[in-house]
């Protein structure tokens, strides 16, 4: 019934908007924050059910802030599908292990090994966990004037010509067709 379920999320409005200051100061909007917190609400309206014997509220906080959290963990500005963050998060947990066994790091193929996943999955994994650089960043110090990411990255240019140049030409043979 549409008009029980605005009056639900009219009453239920300043419980999102408590649990959405709990998340300001993260780079977004209130506004913004609020408007996913009552997506939340309406999805824990329509999944709500009285057999859970708990209060409305108790069932919907946790929906609320779930997908707020989902927000703002899925909205980065480099896009990382959930199954490699979760592969991700294992891996750091299954390397731990392997280094307490051998007493060192193990190498790629022993981590796949006792993992499960590929070298390739393994990679890919580790490259999307890692935080992005800024060009911007400060890599070291030179005689007190900081030396930048991008004047490293931009002294090498005919280098870096000959690698976009190989990428291109691989991405090129790729499309040609065999006869």
């Amino acid at each position: 019934n549409k008009e029980a379920l605005d009056k639900l999320v009219e009453v239920n409005l300043p419980l999102v908007s408590a649990i959405s200051k709990k998340f300001l100061n993260r780079g977004y909007e209130y506004d913004d924050i609020f408007q996913i917190g009552c997506i939340g609400l309406v999805k824990a309206i329509n999944n709500f059910e009285t057999k859970y014997n708990v209060k409305f509220s108790t069932y919907a906080v946790p929906m609320i802030m779930g997908e707020i959290k989902r927000f703002l963990r899925d909205d980065g500005i480099i896009k990382v599908s959930r199954s490699i963050k979760t592969a991700a998060k294992k891996l750091h947990y299954d390397k731990e292990k392997l280094c307490k066994e051998l007493n060192r790091e193990p190498t790629i193929e022993e981590l796949s090994q006792f993992s499960g996943y590929t070298v390739d999955e393994i990679l890919m994994a580790t490259e999307s966990s890692s935080s992005p650089q800024y060009l911007y960043d400060v890599i070291h110090q030179d005689d007190g004037a900081p030396v930048l990411l991008i004047d490293k990255i931009s002294e090498n240019t005919e280098e870096d010509n000959k690698i976009i140049d190989n990428i291109a030409l691989k991405e090129a043979l790729k499309n040609l067709d065999i006869k």
